[in-house]
């Protein structure tokens, strides 16, 4: 047989970049809900919890804070701006009656808002390794576990002190700190490549489905009788009920679930061509830091996450002081742009699977791209609204779309880590996790100290642009810079051949490709 030019490239790219198994003829089990459904379903919930968890402090220290009490230098409330009136009468709660209790400064509310995430990133390496050697679910159950215990003690906590509630909220940092990394562990463990952008993209959906529970939900308890403290009571005892049915429920992988059926744990072996007792070989930690993938996707998830922690944490303080809505529609009207945000990364997750169905498309291709429609988007619109000036509705549209597109990066950057490093992908997330949340807790104490004293449309409009410049650039980063392809540094070893003919007929093929160049 001979060989033409374009066989042999075909062999030698083939040898150094091996087809993913997705390409293969694997025919998945006909049950339409099976296991690794169930799996999926089981960390959208535990990341619906964790954002929860996370946000839910936005909307109570709204309640929470006594803006009339707090005045400037000059004797004027700080916590109004007069640029765009007053809150109307027929707001569904007035502005004094929705002051709390406790006279915090913008910056001290910046310290509060921040100090979750100086506990989420400390645990995010840490328990991403041991997670590699240990097992992922009872770092995942338990820390969750901790962050909901902890958040039903938040109310005693502000009572006795801001200082008891800053630890307290590091303390539930630190025990949400495994979700992301785990979570992506146990994804590349259970879900094929021809499934990830969708399954990847449904589960870190989640974390716009609890942002989009908890404002509004937050915002009515509230004014409920309970009052702010029952945003705390509420979700901490939802929380800890999915802990208990997660640690009962889920396995670490499809070989030690004793209830998986067999053909669809043979489907998912098969697609990720993995092999029982296979051995994973050692962290390549040099040739990970050497790798611009990696830092394409460091770049792009920094980025995110400084943008869209600036939203999360400074939108309804936003809306309260400069738009002048009332706690209950702040709760709802924060909730859009994240509503918005999970129905798109729904829908674009099908498109991203759609397109790598079509030869025109690679996965490299297609990850730029749709990441660009999720970085570049929210950073147009975030740039438009730092001047839209007083139209309250304009600026929660132009919100609301920014923060939809930005559902792209689900099937961007998000599940980048799973297409360069299967083996390892639970370590990437954890360093990059950890680095974009040092990122992105800047986005608040830096609002807190750029809003300080009275609010004013133009201090905001500095806020804004920052967090547009920080997204377009580090997208800019990971469009030039990322690949979809997996690295040479996570290719396993060859095994050694089963038989001395077998290695013979290997060295035979090669010499006779060599034979054939010449």
């Amino acid at each position: 047989m001979t060989f033409t030019n374009a066989d042999l490239n075909a062999e030698e790219q083939g040898k150094k970049n091996p087809p993913p198994p997705y390409q293969e003829q694997i025919v998945p089990p006909s049950v339409w809900f099976g296991t690794r459904h169930f799996v999926t379903f089981m960390l959208f919930l535990g990341m619906a919890n964790a954002y929860v968890m996370r946000t839910n402090m936005s909307v109570a220290i709204v309640a929470m804070v006594n803006h009339t009490a707090i005045t400037t230098d000059d004797g004027h409330e700080q916590g109004v701006d007069m640029e765009c009136g007053v809150e109307s009468s027929n707001s569904s709660i007035s502005s004094t009656s929705s002051d709390g209790e406790f006279v915090w400064e913008t910056d001290l509310q910046g310290y509060i808002l921040s100090s979750f995430f100086y506990g989420y990133v400390i645990t995010q390496i840490p328990f991403g390794i041991l997670a590699k050697k240990y097992g992922n679910i009872y770092f995942l159950g338990i820390g969750m576990l901790i962050n909901s215990v902890f958040g039903l003690l938040v109310p005693a906590a502000a009572h006795m002190g801001v200082w008891w509630l800053i630890v307290v909220r590091f303390i539930q940092g630190l025990g949400e700190g495994p979700i992301v990394p785990c979570t992506h562990a146990l994804l590349a463990k259970w879900i094929p490549p021809n499934e990830r952008s969708r399954m990847g993209a449904f589960v870190y959906a989640g974390a716009q489905f609890g942002t989009v529970i908890s404002m509004p939900l937050s915002g009515l308890l509230a004014v409920s009788h309970g009052g702010w403290p029952s945003i705390f009571y509420v979700f901490g005892a939802i929380g800890a009920v999915w802990c208990v049915a997660f640690l009962l429920w889920i396995y670490e992988d499809p070989e030690v679930n004793p209830k998986i059926n067999p053909d669809e744990r043979m489907y998912i072996q098969k697609s990720l061509g993995r092999v029982a007792g296979q051995v994973i070989p050692p962290i390549p930690w040099i040739s990970i830091l050497k790798s611009l993938p990696f830092w394409a996707i460091l770049l792009a998830h920094m980025g995110h996450n400084y943008g869209y922690e600036t939203l999360m944490t400074e939108l309804p303080t936003y809306m309260k002081q400069v738009l002048h809505f009332s706690l209950k529609d702040n709760g709802f009207l924060s909730a859009m742009p994240y509503l918005a945000m999970w129905l798109f990364s729904i829908f674009i997750s099908h498109v991203a699977d759609w397109m790598l169905t079509k030869p025109c498309f690679n996965l490299t291709v297609v990850r730029k791209l749709i990441n660009a429609i999720g970085q570049y988007g929210p950073a147009s619109a975030l740039f438009a609204a730092a001047f839209t000036g007083c139209d309250r509705w304009l600026t929660v549209s132009l919100l609301t779309l920014g923060v939809g597109l930005n559902g792209g990066i689900y099937s961007g950057f998000k599940v980048n880590h799973l297409d360069i490093s299967p083996q390892f992908a639970g370590i990437l997330m954890s360093f990059t996790n950890c680095l974009a949340n040092l990122a992105g807790l800047l986005a608040p104490i830096y609002a807190g100290y750029m809003v300080k004293g009275t609010p004013s449309i133009v201090k905001w409009r500095k806020v804004f642009i920052t967090a547009a410049a920080v997204y377009a650039a580090c997208c800019s980063f990971y469009v030039l810079f990322s690949s979809g392809q997996r690295q040479p540094w996570d290719q396993p070893q060859d095994p050694a051949p089963a038989s001395p003919e077998e290695g013979k007929e290997k060295s035979d093929k090669r010499a006779g490709v060599e034979t054939t160049r010449a």
